[in-house]
């Protein structure tokens, strides 16, 4: 077992060479842009759900499955990866994964029902994932620890790059072809993808003999707890939360599955996934920043479209335009904090990276809604700024001080704690935009009265505008109303900034928890 407190194992495939052979970070690249499909595909449709839902003749509540069948596959099968990545081996799993998804997503863009399009979106997530920790574990065990300065901000980047630009991607796409193409330009791609895996990567031996003792009851157990809590966070923030009979059906079936889940965890002889890697504390803190850093990377790949198509009336490709200078930001950035990986206290990094995200939301609390594209410039530019310097660091330090024979089981582990961050915060995101803007609905409707000049002079400015098309006073009052309505939204959109700049300014002071591994990038590939 790995000492916690030095947090020092080797990591290094080949001690004798600090050189990175062409043929294997060629491999590495191609399996980088495998994960990189399957985490864009989280958003790219996000921007787009309405064609869909028009063009399957689904209803709103039908197509929003479009989104959630993914992530609930996705989440089940990202930890199940470590244990089929030492049984099938890098080469073939990877390979599995990437030409499942290609096919799923040929079928989703075939599909003719709604009730088709959430069963191939399923099946899907569930194949793509298994590429994400892949790529994770194998940078962490292939190349030399000198090297990590240079893998790690390319599997940063593309891990906090592919869900901001999805929206981006995904409404060029729908806007220059039809919603199908958003799967169909996955086919091409993942069909290289495939056939580069199976020639190239050579990083490790399968041992099919684990799969005589694969834990069937740790998977059910494991798919029960982890695809009703998705479920759950995903619904239960538009239906009242345990008002709800599903969602409160769904929220026993995962407590009781927790508790069988980890009974089973600690007790089957080889284990569907091994928690005994949290007993190292880097890779502990490591994980809960990961999971906050989550919940800033995928509520604000949220809350920025809400705001810019409930409030400005943006379309899709609007959004996305205005949402790729973040992603710019971090393609930019990601050099730099590469090359300071190899100088500074990463510690201090992910702190630097946590208050900047903190200042970026902090100057979106004053947000009105005259916010356009030049007031959200410089907060989306430091959101890009503080998400690479707080996951690059972080990505090495909890999975770059692990042994080399736990990194695949703690990949599936860490990868699941950024899903299951964006989850929590997507959930609490939309509660607090729900229940804040009641709030200020009903305050500002206890001053907007014919006491106040300010509302009856509005109220007497709309009646003449309407002055000969019907009701002038309804019509005018009913507008008003909707004045009222947007300004509450937008000023829950503020407090929810607000909440989201505390929060990450509280948790910049959990990374002193962390050990500082020391000389992780020195000479020789070891940690001295």
């Amino acid at each position: 077992m790995a000492n916690a407190t030095t947090a020092t194992p080797v990591m290094m495939a080949n001690p004798a060479s600090e050189r990175i052979a062409p043929k294997r970070m060629f491999a590495f690249i191609i399996m980088v842009f495998g994960m990189f499909m399957s985490i864009l595909d989280i958003q790219i449709v996000s921007a787009s759900l309405s064609e869909i839902q028009a063009g399957l003749s689904a209803s709103s509540s039908e197509v929003s499955w479009v989104q959630t069948a993914y992530l609930i596959a996705e989440v089940i099968a990202i930890p199940l990866s470590g244990f089929l990545s030492r049984a099938f081996g890098t080469r073939l799993l990877f390979a599995i994964s990437a030409a499942g998804f290609t096919f799923a997503s040929l079928l989703c863009g075939f599909a003719t029902t709604i009730e088709e399009m959430i069963l191939w979106r399923a099946l899907q997530g569930f194949l793509g994932a298994g590429m994400i920790p892949t790529v994770f574990a194998s940078a962490y065990t292939v190349f030399p620890r000198s090297k990590f300065h240079i893998v790690g901000p390319i599997i940063g980047l593309v891990a906090t790059l592919a869900p901001t630009v999805g929206p981006t991607v995904g409404g060029i796409i729908t806007d220059a072809m039809s919603w199908n193409w958003l799967f169909f330009i996955n086919v091409i791609p993942g069909i290289g993808i495939t056939i580069g895996v199976l020639a190239l990567v050579d990083f490790d031996e399968p041992h099919f003999e684990l799969l005589d003792r694969f834990d069937w009851w740790g998977l059910i157990f494991m798919a029960g707890f982890l695809g009703s809590l998705e479920y759950v966070l995903e619904e239960g923030p538009q239906y009242e939360w345990m008002q709800d009979t599903s969602v409160a059906i769904f929220a026993w079936v995962c407590a009781i599955s927790a508790i069988a889940f980890f009974w089973r965890v600690f007790t089957a002889a080889e284990p569907i996934v091994n928690l005994r890697t949290f007993t190292n504390r880097n890779f502990a803190v490591g994980c809960t920043l990961q999971f906050c850093i989550g919940i800033g990377l995928y509520g604000l790949t949220y809350i920025y479209p809400r705001y810019l198509a409930e409030v400005r009336g943006y379309s899709a490709l609007m959004i996305g335009e205005t949402m790729f200078v973040s992603g710019i930001t971090m393609f930019l950035v990601a050099p730099l904090v590469g090359r300071l990986m190899a100088s500074l206290d990463m510690r201090y990094m992910i702190a630097f990276g946590l208050i900047v995200f903190a200042i970026g939301s902090y100057q979106m609390t004053w947000i009105t809604r005259e916010f356009d594209f030049y007031e959200l410039l410089i907060p989306q530019i430091l959101r890009g700024i503080g998400m690479m310097f707080a996951m690059v660091p972080t990505n090495n330090v909890a999975l770059g001080t692990l042994p080399p024979d736990r990194v695949k089981n703690a990949s599936g582990l860490f990868n699941l704690m950024r899903n299951l961050g964006g989850a929590v915060g997507l959930a609490v995101i939309n509660t607090v935009l729900n229940n804040r803007t009641d709030l200020h609905i009903t305050r500002l409707q206890e001053r907007v009265t014919w006491g106040n000049a300010n509302a009856t002079e509005t109220l007497n400015m709309f009646m003449q505008k309407f002055q000969g098309l019907g009701d002038s006073t309804l019509m005018a009052m009913k507008q008003l109303s909707q004045l009222v309505h947007r300004q509450a939204v937008v000023m829950s959109f503020g407090d929810a900034f607000f909440i989201l700049t505390l929060f990450y300014l509280g948790l910049s002071v959990l990374v002193m928890l962390l050990n500082k591994p020391a000389s992780p990038f020195g000479s020789g590939g070891d940690a001295h």
